[in-house]
């Protein structure tokens, strides 16, 4: 299972961001083969469209789930359509690594996307 995590900084104990489209980093953990790899956000700075953008970067990398603070109409749809699943986390003062975690265990709610 890969999950993607949108992040403020480059680390897996940096503090995740609530923001989808505009956050800075986006982190994936390869649940399987226990490895991270970081990736700047292509999206981040784009005038308009980030979230779409963002959407598609994680689609492209074959992510099964993606945890965010929130997901913007354009993103989910993309995501949604992608199949991947879309986690939300309400607390912003946990980490990359421990959100992740906490969606093992199943503390954390999908998003479901209308």
């Amino acid at each position: 299972m890969k999950i993607m995590v949108s992040s403020f900084s480059e680390t897996s104990n940096a503090m995740a961001n609530p923001r989808f489209g505009r956050s800075d980093w986006l982190i994936l953990f390869d649940i399987e083969n226990k490895t991270e790899q970081v990736f700047p956000n292509p999206a981040s700075n784009q005038s308009g469209g980030a979230g779409v953008a963002a959407a598609q970067f994680v689609v492209d990398q074959k992510v099964d789930v993606v945890i965010s603070g929130h997901f913007g109409p354009n993103a989910a749809s993309v995501l949604s359509t992608a199949g991947i699943q879309m986690i939300l986390f309400s607390d912003e003062q946990q980490t990359c690594q421990q959100l992740v975690s906490a969606f093992q265990q199943g503390e954390l709610k999908e998003f479901i996307h209308a």
